[in-house]
């Protein structure tokens, strides 16, 4: 099918994605000018596919050998799946929702060929790691390891998935017509063609399995006011596990979970933290090892295929979450829907401002188009003095004195006046956008919680520590610098400024 549409004019075949990809690569190869295909849609609309077929096809036109036997385009494809098993699980939607935005730049040599290739990520979905609601799942790759060979299971003290307290939060632990053992075969596989030695496979799956057992570790009231101890034996159990298959100490492990440690000109104190603080900590340990272990396989996948430092010309191929309005939403949403609004602001001047203004320009006679005009929203959320991302970051870096309730009272006040903004009647800390899709109300009890970005010294010290020279390379030693910088950085602003560019 792939050859119908290879060199066909754009329409003269059935609508399809193969005949988008051709028009950008012939536009490329015939005017030398660089080109992106953006894949949009609501969320579920099957944009994550659509790309797919748009690599794959992109890969038909400009294939060539690369290194060691294995084509640029071959390593390209399979990282897909890779990517899909640490960014990708069930919504209520979608069974297989990106979780993480993907920019795909594929570079051209001269001659067409795909001679390098690099993928950029955006705001993986971190709090899914510990938090997930019926009927969602967890990322696939936590499901994939317990459905590993006999021998992998047994070598990482793995179960059942109900077993796990990050995977039991939902029903749902199987797909409709997906064989979770024959998938964790696939992404070994989608391993070895990119690159990932089996050493790395053995240490990552280590940390994915570290993981789970770290969120099986609970906590009871330690003897002295808002302590902590170990809950039980097997509490016990999993702490010890984590520490194996993390290959740190493990009382380093236990101290970091349920203690803090703060430096003062005079003294050092160490602060005990409560059942519920620690549960925090543990979360945040999990979130945080995560995210690193995420960030690594996309360095990896960029280092094994190889960018041409040389090329002139690339295509790239956006694959963004797409509009989310759920029963229950979050900071993440939030950012999703920002990044939908700065898209559809992008396509109404495009499509709408900059061609009317052309018309004017030249006297064509013409009917003017109606449109709505979504600047107001994004002035609401990003306008520099007074929006929503400077209200989440003033407020995050006077936490804890500012709480989810006054977090959202400052919100209230400041967009009273907003006809895009809605106090909600029945609730203190939620608030309700309306965007160009529709209104969309936001839960704001965890975003300032979500909104911070940072990590905990003693998890850190922790892990930098570790014996495994994998997980002590996911946490390098903090920059003299960094480490006594007070400026505060927050997601919400750095997801801004990834968004503008």
């Amino acid at each position: 099918m792939m050859e119908q549409y290879k060199g066909a004019g754009f329409g003269e075949l059935s609508p399809h994605v193969f005949a988008v990809a051709d028009v950008a690569y012939r536009a490329m190869i015939n005017e030398g000018k660089s080109n992106s295909i953006l894949v949009s849609g609501e969320s579920g609309a099957g944009k994550t596919e659509t790309t797919k077929m748009l690599m794959r096809y992109l890969a038909y036109l400009g294939g060539r050998s690369g290194v060691e036997g294995r084509t640029v385009e071959q390593q390209v494809l399979e990282s897909n799946p890779v990517l899909e098993a640490f960014g990708n699980a069930k919504t209520v939607r979608n069974n297989n929702s990106s979780r993480f935005g993907k920019f795909v730049e594929l570079q051209f040599d001269k001659n067409g060929r795909i001679s390098g290739a690099a993928v950029r990520t955006y705001l993986l979905e971190r709090s899914r790691v510990c938090q997930i609601s019926n009927p969602e799942r967890n990322y696939h790759c936590f499901y994939l390891l317990c459905a590993a060979p006999p021998e992998v299971r047994e070598k990482f003290k793995l179960g059942d998935p109900k077993s796990f307290h990050y995977l039991n939060q939902s029903s749902c632990y199987a797909l409709d017509g997906v064989d979770d053992a024959q998938e964790y075969l696939a992404t070994i596989r989608a391993m070895d063609v990119v690159g990932i030695s089996e050493e790395e496979q053995e240490a990552i799956f280590s940390v994915v399995a570290a993981i789970l057992h770290l969120g099986n570790i609970d906590f009871s009231k330690g003897a002295e006011v808002d302590s902590s101890i170990i809950k039980d034996e097997k509490s016990r159990f999993h702490l010890n596990t984590t520490a194996e298959l993390l290959q740190c100490d493990v009382k380093s492990l236990e101290n970091a979970l349920i203690k803090r440690v703060m430096v003062t000109p005079e003294e050092i104190i160490t602060r005990a933290l409560d059942p519920v603080a620690a549960v925090g900590s543990r979360d945040a340990l999990a979130k945080t090892i995560y995210s690193r272990l995420f960030d690594w396989l996309v360095d990896k996948i960029n280092i094994s295929i190889g960018q041409d430092p040389n090329s002139k010309q690339l295509i790239g191929v956006l694959d963004i979450y797409g509009f989310e309005s759920f029963k229950f939403n979050s900071f993440e949403q939030f950012c999703i829907n920002f990044t939908n609004e700065k898209l559809q602001q992008h396509f109404n001047q495009h499509v709408f401002k900059m061609e009317q203004e052309e018309y004017t320009k030249e006297e064509i006679n013409w009917s003017y188009i109606e449109f709505v005009d979504n600047q107001d929203v994004l002035d609401l959320i990003e306008k520099v003095e007074h929006c929503c991302l400077t209200c989440f970051s003033s407020s995050c870096s006077m936490f804890p004195r500012s709480t989810h309730e006054t977090f959202a009272q400052k919100l209230f006040q400041t967009f009273k006046n907003n006809k895009r903004f809605i106090k909600p009647k029945l609730s203190r800390t939620s608030f309700t956008i309306s965007h160009y899709a529709g209104e969309v109300t936001y839960l704001a009890d965890l975003f300032l919680d979500k909104n911070k970005d940072y990590v905990v010294a003693e998890h850190q010290d922790l892990l930098t520590a570790s014996k495994c020279p994998f997980v002590a390379s996911l946490f390098p030693p903090p920059a003299e610098e960094s480490s006594k910088s007070s400026k505060f950085s927050s997601i919400g602003s750095r997801f801004k400024v990834l968004v503008i560019h």
